[in-house]
């Protein structure tokens, strides 16, 4: 076997500077013509977790999951795919409720809020079972005390950006935001986003939304997300408008 060569030498900052500024993986070495054995074997259990966060359902009755739908009575709602391989081979399917969605959200949900907040699985409800639980009452609380108020919370499975529209179109909130897990990368399977739309309605497309990406531990942290979606929220109600014309102003 070659030893591995090319790797962060101990004595070198510059690059143990640059590799503590990201997850991705940078002057990682080589052996022979190969990765080094570590390297090898954490991307490969990297990528399983990827394929298991792609395929887990959301799973409310997880200790925090099941505290936080019994906390902020968190409603259960369906798109029109119904298993999980129909998610993944027709992504329009889950961007539309389910006809029984529709008809609960209507009936259960009050109308008119300030904010609505809802989380959907996507492509990683493992995403969702690491930041949700904490997020979101930071989220609600956040509402709380800039006088908004906020629907009550809906979690959708096999969810798709799109959802935004048939919410915004059933609802009528001010402000729709919704928690979904990205798509997993080799970096983590853990990162969530949070899709935020002024009076979202059919016909929106993502021209129409804005976005903060990454939220996880290694990414943007929990905290920090809540206060960037919370002052994104006031911004699109101020402009009365979101999309591409609004714009997060820099922090600080």
């Amino acid at each position: 076997m070659h030893p591995p060569t090319d790797a962060v030498p101990a004595a070198d900052p510059h690059r143990v500077r640059l590799r503590e500024t990201t997850p991705a993986r940078l002057f990682i070495g080589r052996a022979g013509s190969s990765y080094p054995t570590a390297t090898l074997l954490s991307l490969r259990a990297d990528h399983a977790a990827a394929r298991d966060a792609v395929g887990a359902p959301l799973d409310l009755d997880l200790p925090r999951m099941a505290a936080l739908r019994d906390r902020h009575a968190l409603m259960v709602a369906d798109t029109r795919a119904d298993t999980r391989r129909e998610y993944l081979h027709r992504p329009d399917l889950g961007r539309r409720l389910s006809a029984a969605a529709r008809e609960l959200i209507v009936e259960q949900c009050p109308a008119g809020a300030d904010v609505q907040i809802a989380v959907g699985d996507g492509l990683s409800a493992t995403a969702v079972h690491r930041q949700v639980p904490e997020l979101l009452p930071r989220l609600i609380a956040g509402c709380a005390s800039r006088g908004w108020t906020t629907g009550r919370p809906i979690a959708i499975r096999q969810c798709r950006v799109g959802v935004l529209n048939e919410l915004g179109e059933l609802l009528r909130p001010r402000v729709v935001v919704l928690l979904i897990g990205e798509r997993p990368g080799l970096a983590t399977a853990e990162s969530l986003s949070a899709y935020l739309a002024h009076r979202p309605r059919p016909g929106h497309t993502d021209a129409d939304r804005n976005l903060i990406s990454n939220i996880h531990d290694s990414g943007v942290p929990v905290p920090e997300a809540a206060d960037r979606i919370l002052a994104l929220a006031a911004a699109l109600m101020a402009a009365g408008r979101s999309g591409v014309g609004v714009k997060e102003l820099p922090s600080g």
